[in-house]
């Protein structure tokens, strides 16, 4: 059996990472059953009513806006991420490929922040897309993409879309090209094939890909933030505007527990749905 001494220096960032995950987390939940003293930073006694708080329709409907765009989003990543993957795995020329992925890529080059504001300059009432239309004498009055729940999900598709298509890339790769050489050989088109063989045996990659542009959507903050104006709350909007506008540390911290648990219990469900699909795959 071989040594490895240095097998616990390794291990030690990660040990240490948990740690600080760990006792961040310990410290939410402990401050969510916390009283909320006005006009003092320090917390109060044990009590329950920040999670009584959480029935009303501000946050309830914070939670509705942070599912539809996590929805909206993980849909339309996947109708553009899938073509985009699907070229740059079976293009031909290698130049053709590696100008895909370095355009699907650069978004993950540019800070969030960068990324938003300049979202900011083409969707407003002056921007490009609102210029180039007016010029072209397709609108007569700007398109109000600023602060609505459209604007919002066309900065995230934006956002998520690396990562999709990466994992798309991934899952198209593996498929046996053999397999789609058969169907042809025996008189499927390009559109039979690719229904019967190149799209189910895909459908375990779409699937962990739409549940992680899923889970990755739901805790932007920057441009749900930049984009909506406070006009689109979503989860973590209202965190950030209950404990660093109000100072409402423990309200702050139960919406942030009900917010973890209600992604986990979002994504078990998504995740239950999909399998079968990815059975469906499986088996095809």
């Amino acid at each position: 059996m071989s040594k490895r001494p240095f097998l616990g220096w390794f291990s030690l960032p990660s040990v240490l990472i948990a740690f600080a995950i760990a006792a961040s987390f310990i410290a939410i939940v402990q401050y969510s059953f916390r009283a909320y003293v006005p006009g003092s930073l320090d917390p109060g006694g044990f009590t329950l009513d920040n999670f009584t708080t959480l029935w009303k329709t501000v946050y309830g409907q914070a939670f509705l806006n942070t599912v539809l765009l996590c929805l909206w989003t993980a849909i339309f990543t996947l109708l553009i991420g899938y073509p985009l993957a699907y070229a740059m795995v079976r293009a031909q020329s290698v130049k053709l490929r590696s100008a895909i992925l370095l355009i699907s890529l650069t978004p993950l080059f540019l800070g969030e922040i960068v990324r938003t504001y300049s979202w900011i300059i083409v969707l407003g009432n002056r921007g490009f897309v609102n210029a180039t239309l007016m010029q072209m004498g397709f609108i007569d009055a700007p398109i109000n993409f600023m602060f609505t729940m459209t604007g919002v999900v066309i900065a995230l598709v934006h956002f998520t879309l690396p990562i999709v298509v990466v994992m798309l890339a991934a899952a198209l790769s593996h498929i046996d090209m053999n397999l789609e050489r058969a169907a042809t050989s025996l008189g499927a088109g390009r559109v039979r094939v690719f229904a019967s063989i190149t799209l189910p045996l895909s459908i375990p990659g779409i699937a962990a890909a739409t549940s992680t542009a899923f889970a990755w959507t739901f805790s932007a903050f920057a441009t749900p933030q930049m984009i909506g104006g406070g006009k689109v709350q979503t989860i973590s909007t209202l965190v950030y505007q209950v404990g660093f506008a109000s100072f409402n540390f423990p309200l702050a911290a139960s919406l942030s527990l009900v917010g973890l648990l209600f992604t986990i219990a979002v994504l078990a469900i998504f995740n239950t749905g999909i399998r079968r699909l990815e059975k469906f795959g499986a088996h095809s």
